[in-house]
């Protein structure tokens, strides 16, 4: 497994599994024999209801805690921000059944954001917490954010996949020291992903399937990716993908794939921003 070494030094694991979607009821199961397949980079969050089926995973894994990568997100706090977004990390880390967190991400650019990142920044301090990042951070939230804080974010967890690439956001984050992280690497499928004619030729011709080919162009950028899949043959097939390379021929073919913008929602646009900022969970 490659790995990416955060602005603090920390080491993650180039490639994960995410349990974005996964019902709780079957999200044991599926990181069980996740960590079984090799992965050790594990990313879930307080909205997907599942954390608690996580931390049942790893407690009865037999993989040492010290091996595990492990990370959660903060979704959006009301006021005041910063005593909740303590107790949000401390349910969260309970559900989770561990001492301390690898990563912990705030979810959304919504809400008091300073209030939110303070807490985050203290736990941090603290050592509740190896390293702190953000999600769906676009770059001018992400740069207002570093230049009137302490810490700076050390991931950015943003949709990144052949049809939104996000170079030019890539290219900013690593002036600033940040890794960029990608969810929906594989779109969902959306855009025949799985069929596309570019993406299906260069999987041929490396004898790879469309998905290894997807996570493979993200691992040569130094894109971290957590692809999640709920049968233990894909989740094989999706970590093996160190075996091989694109060309720099077929890393341009890729890149003309390039639509410009989101396939699911803008964080920019206003409808999102309310709706997503209104949401608030339950304990």
């Amino acid at each position: 497994m490659q790995t990416v070494t955060l602005n603090n030094g920390v080491e993650m694991p180039i490639l994960g599994f995410g349990v974005l979607q996964i019902p709780p009821e079957e999200t044991e199961q599926a990181v069980t024999d996740a960590l079984a397949a090799g992965y050790r980079l594990l990313d879930t969050a307080a909205a997907y209801q599942n954390e608690e089926a996580v931390g049942r995973a790893i407690k009865n894994s037999g993989v040492p805690r010290e091996e595990l990568f492990v990370t959660t997100k903060l979704w959006i706090q009301d006021a005041p921000a910063q005593g909740n977004t303590k107790r949000a990390f401390e349910t969260s880390l309970n559900k989770l059944g561990l001492d301390y967190l690898d990563l912990y991400l705030m979810h959304q650019p919504y809400g008091d954001v300073y209030g939110q990142w303070r807490a985050m920044q203290d736990l941090y301090r603290e050592g509740r917490i190896n390293a702190i990042g953000v999600a769906n951070f676009y770059p001018d939230r992400l740069v207002d954010l570093i230049v009137n804080n302490d810490v700076t974010p050390a991931i950015n967890q943003i949709e990144t996949h052949p049809f939104f690439q996000r170079t030019a956001d890539q290219e900013l984050m690593r002036e600033h020291g940040v890794q960029i992280q990608s969810w929906g690497g594989f779109a969902e499928g959306r855009n025949n992903l799985f069929t596309h004619p570019v993406l299906s030729g260069i999987a041929e011709k490396h004898g790879k399937s469309v998905a290894q080919v997807a996570l493979r162009w993200l691992v040569q950028r130094n894109v971290v990716a957590i692809p999640k899949s709920v049968r233990t043959e894909r989740m094989a097939e999706n970590i093996d993908v160190f075996d091989f390379a694109l060309t720099d021929d077929q890393m341009a073919s890729i890149a003309t794939l390039e639509t410009g913008g989101s396939l699911f929602f803008d964080h920019r646009d206003p409808a999102v921003a309310g709706q997503l900022g209104k949401r608030r969970l339950g304990n």
